[in-house]
């Protein structure tokens, strides 16, 4: 390894192995950090699908720190169709225009940056890198731009004075056209993600998450390379 490559500042990017955090990840290596990868299970139905991804993506940059973080007392807590079975998950056309969807995880990103802000301080990082969109699922409170503000002083006020890393996230005023268009750009490997919430074997096709993924690709005139042709 070069001087170059050991003097790299450090980013912790969470990684949920779907599109948004891929992208994130090119953005990061694009930017000239480090990309220290981390995943986070929480019982989610395509848990082991979601891990597989997120390995093949840190292979992929040959990311040398990874951590897989286990935090399956919010499927405990529950109150979403992602951590109680009981809840079915919904389609958007199920979906009731301005409430927030099931399949919000209660306050999941406050946890997710918790635990990045804690591996980040250790590791002198510059930067936690987090892949939400406000205009994903149509409401998810923990993916606005005024919850990452403010988390980013709670960190600022939680960490020891020397400190200095801030959160970071790129996307969260783009569409996912434009995030798709990005990631073509920057040769994100699309082909490794995964996005469909009910199914870990071919996606679904009809959950809130493919169909969000399927308009971004139809919008940004890119081929899904999950999706065959004739679809």
């Amino acid at each position: 390894m070069s001087a170059y490559e050991l003097s790299k500042p450090i980013a912790v990017v969470l990684a949920s192995g779907g599109m948004d955090s891929c992208v994130v990840t090119a953005l990061a290596v694009d930017r000239g950090y480090e990309p220290a990868m981390l995943h986070v299970n929480y019982g989610q139905p395509t848990e082991a699908h979601e891990l597989a991804s997120f390995h093949r993506l840190a292979d992929h940059y040959a990311v040398r720190r990874r951590l897989v973080a286990d935090v399956r007392y919010l499927a405990a807590i529950g109150g979403s169709s992602l951590t109680d079975p009981a809840l079915p998950i919904e389609t958007p056309a199920e979906h009731v225009e301005g409430a927030v969807p099931h399949t919000y995880v209660p306050f999941r990103n406050a946890n997710l940056l918790a635990i990045a802000a804690s591996w980040a301080e250790v590791l002198r990082a510059r930067r936690i890198m987090i892949g939400v969109v406000e205009e994903d699922a149509s409401g998810y409170p923990d993916c606005r731009k005024a919850f990452i503000d403010v988390m980013n002083e709670a960190v600022r006020l939680g960490t020891r004075p020397e400190t200095d890393v801030a959160i970071d996230a790129p996307l969260v005023a783009m569409s996912k056209a434009d995030i798709v268009r990005l990631g073509a750009r920057l040769k994100a490997p699309f082909e490794l993600t995964w996005s469909c919430y009910r199914r870990d074997d071919v996606p679904c096709g009809r959950c809130m998450s493919c169909e969000l993924r399927a308009r971004a690709f139809a919008a940004a005139g890119v081929p899904d390379p999950l999706v065959p042709p004739s679809q």
